[in-house]
């Protein structure tokens, strides 16, 4: 069984880059596998490996400035979910693109996981999911605001052009782990929100700890992994994964004709070229055949090259797809 571990922490990192190559030995030396982003405003991704590998990397990140209290959520997988390790540098350790936003200034009230059901199910209280709408699509809380939005980036311009639709309300938000959350309530502090809330430990804690029987989840949880998607007790899900756009596949989405396995799905067939598609047939091809030789194939469970993503960004501005932030 392959212990996997989701983990943020804000912090100031100096010289994240100087901090890169110690982290991915390590995690390369224990086998870990996954994707970590660093950035000057702190840490953030999912990790997957045995027992003793995991807490090797955790404890190594805990000895980073300002990680001490790194809290993190576990889960297991029949097998392991990652096809290698990445350590990533990048401006922001989530997009939201607001220079102003820090959640080490402030955040919205944290509600444990036990205690959230009695929040939203007020009448004064306004419920946000904070998620992109790929993932909103496949499960929610019942009753929750979906704004819509295709990145966490477009999330500010959203809430300028509906905040006065929530005056006078209590705001209570949530997202997959609570890193989202972490920035989207800073934000409505600034905004002039008096009180927000979010939840601890987000859906992933939520399904954790609540007892299906007590759930005010509907539906399923999205993870950015090869698990696709979790349920209660974080069970895996029965979504599939689109491997050139990356968005959850339902078994009608797998069904319907613009659905070619690893190259293109009813929500992305527009978003690639044929060198694209001819790209991703050829992966998927090398992907077929080393699972039929018993090994792992690298390429499997990448992201879109460069310029796939470009054309899939370029589709977004026209309102077409998502990212992963």
């Amino acid at each position: 069984m392959t212990t996997v571990a989701a983990l943020y922490q804000f912090t100031r990192f100096d010289d994240p880059a100087g901090l890169r190559g110690p982290l991915l030995a390590l995690c390369e030396a224990e086998g870990v596998r996954g994707t970590l982003l660093l950035a000057q405003e702190g840490i953030n991704g999912t990790i997957a490996g045995t027992r003793a590998g995991i807490d090797a990397v955790l404890a190594h990140i805990r000895a980073l400035p300002g990680c001490a209290a790194l809290d993190w959520k576990e889960s297991t997988a029949a097998e392991m979910p990652f096809g290698r390790m990445k350590v990533r540098l990048k401006r922001e350790i989530v997009t939201m693109g607001e220079p102003d936003v820090d959640p080490r200034a402030g955040t919205g009230h944290y509600v444990e996981a036990q205690d959230w059901n009695a929040l939203i199910s007020a009448p004064d209280v306004v419920v946000i999911d904070t998620r992109n709408d790929y993932e909103v699509g496949i499960g929610s809380f019942a009753g929750a605001v979906d704004p819509g939005t295709r990145s966490f980036r477009e999330f500010p311009g959203w809430w300028r052009e509906n905040a006065q639709q929530f005056d006078g309300k209590r705001v209570a938000m949530f997202c997959t782990g609570g890193i989202r959350c972490e920035k989207s309530t800073n934000f409505l502090l600034q905004e002039g929100v008096a009180e927000v809330f979010h939840l601890k430990g987000g859906i992933l804690k939520y399904l954790e700890e609540v007892p299906e029987a007590e759930s005010l989840w509907q539906g399923e949880c999205f993870v950015f992994d090869e698990r696709v998607s979790v349920g209660h007790g974080l069970t895996p899900g029965k979504h599939g994964l689109c491997r050139a756009c990356r968005r959850p596949l339902t078994e009608a989405g797998r069904r319907h004709p613009d659905y070619e396995e690893g190259v293109s799905c009813a929500a992305c067939r527009g978003d690639f070229s044929d060198d694209d598609r001819a790209r991703f047939r050829e992966r998927q091809r090398q992907s077929d055949l080393a699972r039929s030789r018993g090994v792992g194939h690298l390429g499997a469970d990448s992201v879109p090259s460069q310029r796939a993503r470009k054309a899939v960004s370029l589709s977004n501005r026209a309102g077409a797809t998502r990212d992963q932030s």
